[in-house]
C-alpha cells in the first residue's frame, strides 16, 4: 500500500502515520452497507451460543486445566468457513480460561462458584510462583489493609490482576512484528553502557519479556495460517493483524478493563486505499468490521459472581474511542467511525465493545445527527467531552 511518508516510516510513530494519512469524512451515512448473508449466518451462530451461555447460568464452559498464555490453546473458531476475522481466547467460543498469574485465590474461588476445582498440578505451580496479588499485598501498609477490609476503599487491582490496560495494537499491522522486535532489540542494546542499577535491570528484563511475547504472537498467528512478521497489505489483514495483538493481550491478562484503544481512524486509512483500488467493496469492508466486532463481543474472563454483581453484568470494557478532533483542527471522524457504530444496527445493540464517541461541537453535523439516531435506537453509545 502507498502511504504518505513522514516520521512514522523512520521510527515507530503511530501518531504521525495517522496525521499524515487519514481522510476526514464530513458526509452522511448513505454509503453504509447492511449485513451480508455470511454475517447474518455467523451472527445467528453467535446468538445461539450466547443463549446457551445464559441457560448455563452465565458461564458456558471453562478450561481449568490450561494456564492461559499467548500460545496455550489450539485454534478456535465459531465457523471457519464463515469467519473473515479469526481467533478466540481458547479453543472454543465462549470457553473461559484460567489466568492465575494475577492471583490464584480469585481463580480458585471463581472455579468453585461454577462447580469446578483447580487441578493439583496448577496449584503446585503457584506454590513456587509469586502472583500479582501476592506482590500487591506484600507492599500494602497496615492502614491500606484496614481501609480495604472495612470497605472504605474498594476496586483496588489486587484480586483480578490489573486495572485498565490499553495497548497500541495498531503497531502490528503498520510495521509487522519483525520490525517491532528489531526496535525492541535496539532499545535493549542502548542500555549496554549503563551501570546495572535497579531501574536499568528492570527495563532490560521487561524488554526481554516483550521480545519473547512478540515472538509468541507470531507463533499464535501462524497457527491460524497468518504471517504477521510483515506489515498488513490490505484492510482485512490490517484488522486481522490488529485483532491478533488484542487477542494476545486478553489471553494473558484479566484486566478490569481490556480496552481496544483508538483503532477506527487508523483502519480507515487502509479501507480508503482498498476502496479506491477496488480491492474491497463497501459491503465487504463492513462485513470485516461486523466480524471483528463479533469477536470483541465474545471476550470472556473467569470471574466470581460477586464481581459481576458489583458491575451488574459480565463487563470487559473493550473500549474503542471514535471521532474527536485532531490537534491541527481537523475532525477525526472517518467512514470507519460510521462503520463501527453501524454494527449496532447490523448486529443489534450490545454493551461490548464500549463504543465511546469523543464529542465536540466542531464534529461534522451529519455525524452528530447519525450518533443521535443510533443513540435513540440502541442506547449503546457512550459520549466523552
Amino acid at each position: 500500500m502507498k502511504f504518505k511518508s513522514g516520521i512514522w516510516d523512520k521510527e515507530i510513530n503511530l501518531r504521525d502515520f495517522i496525521i499524515q494519512n487519514y481522510t476526514p469524512y464530513e458526509g452522511d451515512d448513505s454509503f453504509l452497507a447492511p449485513p451480508t448473508a455470511r454475517t447474518r449466518a455467523l451472527w445467528d451462530k453467535v446468538l445461539a451460543l450466547l443463549e446457551q451461555e445464559r441457560k448455563a447460568g452465565g458461564v458456558l464452559d471453562i478450561d481449568e486445566h490450561t494456564i492461559s498464555t499467548i500460545t496455550s490453546h489450539k485454534c478456535g473458531y465459531i465457523d471457519k468457513e464463515l469467519e473473515t476475522i479469526v481467533g478466540l481466547q481458547t479453543d472454543a467460543p465462549l470457553k473461559r480460561a484460567i489466568m492465575p498469574f494475577g492471583g490464584i485465590r480469585m481463580v480458585r474461588n471463581s472455579l468453585a462458584a461454577y462447580g469446578r476445582e483447580l487441578p493439583p498440578d496448577v496449584e503446585n505451580v503457584f506454590k513456587y510462583r509469586k502472583t500479582h496479588n501476592d506482590g500487591v499485598f506484600d507492599v500494602y501498609t497496615d492502614d491500606m489493609k484496614r481501609a480495604r477490609h472495612t470497605g472504605i476503599i474498594t476496586g483496588l487491582p489486587d484480586a483480578y490482576g490489573r486495572g485498565r490496560i490499553i495497548g497500541d495494537y495498531r503497531r502490528i499491522p503498520l510495521y509487522g512484528v519483525d520490525r517491532l522486535i528489531e526496535d525492541k532489540i535496539a532499545a535493549k542494546k542502548a542500555h549496554d553502557a549503563e551501570p546495572m542499577y535497579g531501574d536499568t535491570v528492570r527495563n532490560l528484563e521487561e524488554m526481554a519479556e516483550q521480545i519473547k511475547a512478540l515472538k509468541e504472537l507470531k507463533e499464535m498467528a501462524a497457527s491460524y495460517g497468518f504471517d504477521i512478521s510483515r506489515p498488513a497489505e490490505n484492510t482485512q489483514e490490517a484488522i486481522q493483524w490488529l485483532y491478533f495483538g488484542y487477542l494476545a493481550a486478553i489471553k494473558e491478562q484479566n484486566g478490569a478493563a481490556m480496552s481496544l484503544g483508538r483503532v477506527s481512524t487508523f483502519l480507515d486509512i487502509y479501507a480508503e486505499q482498498d476502496l479506491k483500488s477496488g480491492t474491497f467493496t463497501e459491503e465487504q469492508i463492513q462485513e470485516l468490521v461486523d466480524h471483528f466486532i463479533m469477536k470483541l463481543r465474545m471476550v470472556r474472563f473467569l470471574r466470581t459472581p460477586a464481581y459481576d454483581e458489583l458491575f451488574s453484568g459480565d463487563p470487559t470494557w473493550v473500549t474503542e474511542s471514535i471521532g474527536g478532533m485532531c490537534e491541527d483542527g481537523r475532525p477525526m471522524v472517518t467512514k470507519m467511525s460510521y462503520r463501527f457504530l453501524h454494527t449496532l444496527v447490523n448486529l443489534g445493540p450490545a454493551p461490548e465493545p464500549n463504543l465511546t464517541v469523543l464529542w465536540s461541537h466542531r464534529l461534522p453535523e451529519p455525524f452528530k445527527k447519525f450518533c443521535a439516531r443510533i443513540s435513540i435506537s440502541t442506547s449503546s453509545i457512550q459520549y466523552e467531552n
